[in-house]
């Protein structure tokens, strides 16, 4: 799809002569800024609809006093760039264009409009994280095939590599950015706890609004705290190594849950549940319970041993 000038809706690099040569794509140089980014007022708003028609347009709504706009408005830049002109980025101030907000319904901003056909396709409102917003576009666009990882992947992939001050670093930043979207909160209590920080990431979800505080998330990071508390150390598995009694299996499951082996530690639990009901006041089931708040609802192995836990029970 070419790239059209928004101002007067023509190619902005003239289509090659038929037997040209085409430069291989390792030379073809990306689009220029001022060919995907502009801004928009009454002397071209027509025109951009009318360029909505060749290719879609997202429409950003912004004001110079809004700091959520201020943290949106790098993002939506990145992501045109990463898309090489599959859609054009148009931003409009609202304090300088009060006309045209009120004609496009702009009630609060930021406010990102897509607009193809020269109609409203969808919107969204509000600073989304970056990783929300590439789903969002997902819905219309496909995602460049080089598209690099996004700040959550990144921190993902720390974790994942045991290099939790990396991953604290980007939720640390990701939280500044975007105060209002508590997951990044959350997330940073959770690395908290796999790097031994238990206090630093309960003084964290403490500090969270009660409705945010109370809900599942954060409950499965307090539950996570509290596995690693309760677990026994190395030393005490090591000196328990010969039992196979109620106590010594419980134990050993839930070393396993606290380091994060969920995949052993399930197992261990229901084997606990299945053997010997009665232990610690029918302890291992309620352990299961706190996993699955840890784990979250949707999670494929809350999912599993919730069923199994069902036909065990009934």
């Amino acid at each position: 799809m070419p790239i059209v000038d928004p101002r007067s809706g023509e190619p902005i690099s003239a289509t090659p002569e038929a037997g040209a040569q085409q430069p291989s794509q390792q030379q073809a140089q990306a689009p220029a800024d001022s060919d995907l980014i502009f801004d928009v007022d009454r002397s071209n708003i027509q025109q951009v609809l009318e360029l909505s028609t060749r290719i879609p347009v997202l429409l950003d709504c912004w004001a110079p006093w809004c700091e959520p706009c201020k943290n949106l408005m790098p993002v939506l830049e990145k992501l045109v760039r990463e898309y090489r002109g599959t859609f054009l980025l148009a931003k409009l101030n609202i304090d300088d264009n009060q006309d045209i907000a009120a004609q496009l319904g702009v009630r609060s901003v930021p406010d990102v409009k897509l607009i193809s056909q020269g109609g409203l396709v969808d919107q969204f409102q509000g600073a989304l994280p970056e990783k929300e917003i590439r789903e969002w576009l997902g819905r219309y666009f496909p995602a460049p095939e080089d598209a690099p990882a996004s700040p959550e992947e990144l921190a993902e992939q720390a974790l994942a590599n045991g290099d939790t001050d990396t991953a604290l670093g980007i939720y640390q930043e990701l939280s500044q950015q975007y105060p209002e979207h508590y997951a990044y909160q959350i997330q940073m209590a959770r690395t908290l706890v796999s790097a031994q920080r238990n206090d630093e990431a309960r003084a964290l979800l403490d500090a969270l609004p009660p409705e945010e505080r109370d809900a599942p998330a954060a409950r499965g990071v307090r539950a996570s705290i509290e596995f690693s508390e309760e677990a026994p150390s190395q030393d005490d598995l090591a000196a328990m190594e010969s039992r196979d009694d109620s106590e010594a299996n419980y134990l050993r499951a839930l070393r396993k849950v606290a380091d994060g082996d969920y995949e052993n530690g399930l197992p261990g639990l229901l084997a606990v549940m299945k053997s010997d009901r009665a232990y610690g006041d029918d302890l291992a089931r309620k352990t299961l319970l706190r996993v699955f708040d840890a784990l979250g609802a949707d999670h494929p192995l809350t999912v599993d041993y919730r069923r199994k836990l069902f036909a065990l029970l009934y």
